[in-house]
């Protein structure tokens, strides 16, 4: 049962939730969503940090291997409760489905690991999500973040009679379908006034309004590294072989993580349809040429693509260096 909307420019009254969850990528406007609660004084007793694993811990398929290292490192560096979750078989089994239901969730609870789902309707995908605003064709983000999400919520009994805040770190800049999203509203698993499972769930996105300029001077007044990722050229953390990906990036791909590049080219060569509906990935690749940054940096490419993470994430403001790929060529949701 959802609550009644809120008026679009709406703000949280942050002292009255009982627990304020960050989703979070471990990028930059995420990690700005924290920095920010931070800096308006936000108990960080009250903050949890929630990361969806997109290839679900199985082998290396699309994510940035080092991605959840550097989400362990960042909730260590300042104090903070880490909660993973994931669909069982990640991206490469959804994406295989056929004649399959959608794999479960699994989540990490503070009594242990939970599992939710896993018996709805049979169904077949045998193809990459295609580049769209629309969700049911970009299946990615639903299937292995939103929906993962909401299943972390719904099946915690910890969350019932609570007043719990979702932030989230989507930006107006981004796209003309996130300009529209509301700043402030009821989230989806908002049970407010129901008599069997309540739960009081607002979803805040915090950076909404603010520029790509705001996020990184916000990142460097803190001293926090970024997740390598746009130290070697990338303008924006999705998974490193994101659909949205530029002819620049796949060509990065391809120098960087030869064996992922011909897996996922081979894929869309089996399903008789790419990824980006003009151009198969070998095509783009050839248009594009590798990142700078990534041929300068093989010490950084390891990093990236090891799935550990060694380095400091809190350093000097006053050391902090922006990342080549800051101001770099957009690639995201349309």
């Amino acid at each position: 049962m959802r609550g009644p909307s809120l008026p679009p420019r709406a703000k949280p009254d942050l002292a009255s939730y009982d627990t304020i969850l960050i989703f979070t990528s471990g990028g930059k406007d995420s990690l700005c969503c924290l920095l920010h609660l931070l800096e308006r004084g936000v108990d960080r007793r009250r903050i949890e940090l929630h990361h969806h694993e997109v290839d679900g811990r199985g082998a290396w398929f699309m994510d940035w291997p080092v991605t959840g290292a550097y989400v362990a490192a960042t909730a260590a560096a300042f104090g903070l409760p880490l909660y993973r979750s994931w669909r069982v078989g990640g991206f490469e089994r959804e994406m295989l489905r056929r004649d399959a239901a959608t794999a479960p969730v699994l989540f990490e609870t503070p009594l242990g690991l939970a599992q939710a789902g896993g018996a709805g309707r049979l169904g077949t995908r045998l193809a990459f999500p295609q580049i769209s605003a629309d969700p049911s064709v970009r299946w990615c983000s639903p299937a292995l973040k939103i929906d993962v999400g909401a299943a972390v919520i719904r099946n915690q009994d910890r969350f019932l009679g609570q007043r719990l805040l979702v932030v989230t770190g989507e930006r107006a800049e981004e796209s003309p379908a996130r300009a529209r999203y509301a700043t402030f509203e009821p989230h989806g698993t908002d049970t407010r006034g129901g008599r069997r499972r309540p739960r009081h769930v607002d979803h805040w996105r915090p950076v909404h309004g603010w520029s790509t300029a705001c996020v990184w001077d916000t990142v460097g007044r803190h001293g926090v590294r970024p997740h390598p990722a746009y130290e070697l050229g990338w303008a924006r953390l999705s998974c490193m072989s994101c659909i949205f990906g530029t002819a620049a990036q796949w060509a990065t791909i391809r120098l960087i993580a030869p064996e992922v590049f011909e897996r996922i080219a081979r894929y869309e060569e089996l399903f008789g349809r790419t990824i980006q509906r003009a151009r198969s990935i070998r095509d783009l690749a050839a248009l594009g040429r590798p990142y700078q940054a990534a041929i300068d940096n093989p010490g950084l490419v390891a990093l990236a693509l090891g799935d550990s993470w060694p380095l400091p994430i809190r350093g000097s403001p006053e050391d902090w260096v922006m990342p080549a790929g800051a101001f770099a060529e957009r690639s995201g949701p349309t």
